[in-house]
């Protein structure tokens, strides 16, 4: 008796089946990362790079943001305003220990945080949509320089009092309806490009 059924199963399961040249792509262990401790990596050296979180209202955010400067070797994070700090549960859910890992600083203003890295002789540059902007593909960081990138509140931005003081700001590129992106996601964008570059 012919069993349909069976055959169409059979059918499935080698549709599905993977060759066996795709095990070169197996998936790397943990010891194959070459995952850093938390001593370890606060004891390597990192790029002259600090970011600034201006009111950033959610923790996932704020998580995010510390597991992808983890990732690049960021300096340092300066959490301002109304921007959480660690410890936080809500910020480790998302920072995975990073926050433990990444230094930062709290500071009650922003304004008072771009002060202090301009005083250090930081870039700094917000990470904004303003007329004039450098657009992300053409940023060049300065070899020399120590950089600092300023990302703004889900909602409002950078404040325009912070762009004011700035040496420039960068736009990330869009083409859809929207316009806007999460913060952890612009983070994720211009921290790759700008560590790029400035690895190059």
């Amino acid at each position: 008796m012919y069993d349909h059924a069976s055959q169409k199963k059979s059918q499935r399961i080698k549709l599905f089946s993977f060759p066996q040249t795709m095990s070169k792509f197996r998936k790397s262990t943990m010891d194959e990362l070459n995952r850093l401790s938390v001593e370890a990596f606060q004891q390597k050296e990192k790029l002259s790079l600090t970011v600034v979180l201006d009111n950033v209202r959610s923790c996932h955010n704020i998580g995010s943001v510390f597991r992808t400067s983890d990732a690049f070797l960021v300096e340092q994070i300066f959490l301002c305003g109304i921007t959480a700090t660690p410890p936080n549960k809500e910020i480790h859910k998302a920072a995975l220990d990073a926050e433990k890992s990444v230094k930062w600083i709290y500071f009650s203003t922003t304004v008072e945080a771009v002060e202090q890295l301009i005083m250090e002789g930081y870039q700094v540059w917000a990470v904004e949509q303003v007329r004039n902007s450098i657009m992300l593909p053409d940023f060049t960081p300065d070899p020399s320089a120590k950089i600092a990138l300023i990302f703004g509140n889900e909602v409002k931005g950078v404040d325009q009092s912070v762009i004011d003081k700035c040496h420039g700001v960068i736009e990330i590129p869009q083409f859809g309806t929207k316009h806007s992106l999460n913060i952890s996601v612009s983070a994720g964008i211009v921290l790759w490009e700008v560590t790029r570059k400035m690895n190059s």
